[in-house]
């Protein structure tokens, strides 16, 4: 059997519970076509690049998946049926990470670095400086030629 890493994103006005509900299901048809999830995770609730179908978030879930290509077919044929799925996508690996992949290890290690609140504490935002003052030749630079335009045109 090939292991895969399967990634989707769920629509945002979906609950968690029925995103986990959805990978439940997914596991459910892997199991009946001989296969095995090895690792599930939820990453959240997430901000897309660009809109898809109307939605500017999406909730995404990683399966890792030990599975013939057969389970991987019905898999995805069961996907492009579900509504509440945007996108999908599996990749054949050679071998599985061990431990939370790179997303869940970012989110713990901004957790750790900013605490609970995230850098809204107090913080230094650094010397501002002064502000350029605008002299008058600036704002009135372009007022002759805006009036030879107006006296060409406007017949004065």
């Amino acid at each position: 059997m090939a292991l895969y890493e399967h990634l989707l994103i769920a629509r945002q006005d979906i609950s968690a519970q029925q995103v986990d509900a959805l990978a439940t299901h997914l596991k459910t048809i892997i199991e009946g076509e001989d296969g095995k999830v090895e690792k599930q995770e939820y990453w959240g609730l997430r901000s897309l690049a660009y809109r898809i179908k109307k939605n500017r978030k999406g909730h995404y879930v990683l399966l890792n998946i030990n599975a013939p290509g057969k389970a991987v077919q019905e898999l995805e044929r069961q996907l492009k049926i579900n509504e509440d799925v945007l996108r999908y996508l599996t990749i054949r690996v050679e071998a599985h990470e061990d431990g939370p992949s790179a997303m869940m290890r970012k989110s713990d290690r901004d957790r750790d670095e900013r605490g609970e609140r995230g850098e809204r504490g107090d913080r230094d935002r650094g010397e501002r400086g002064e502000r350029r003052r605008r002299r008058d030749d600036d704002r009135t630079a372009f007022r002759p030629i805006t009036i030879m335009f107006q006296a060409r045109h406007l017949g004065a």
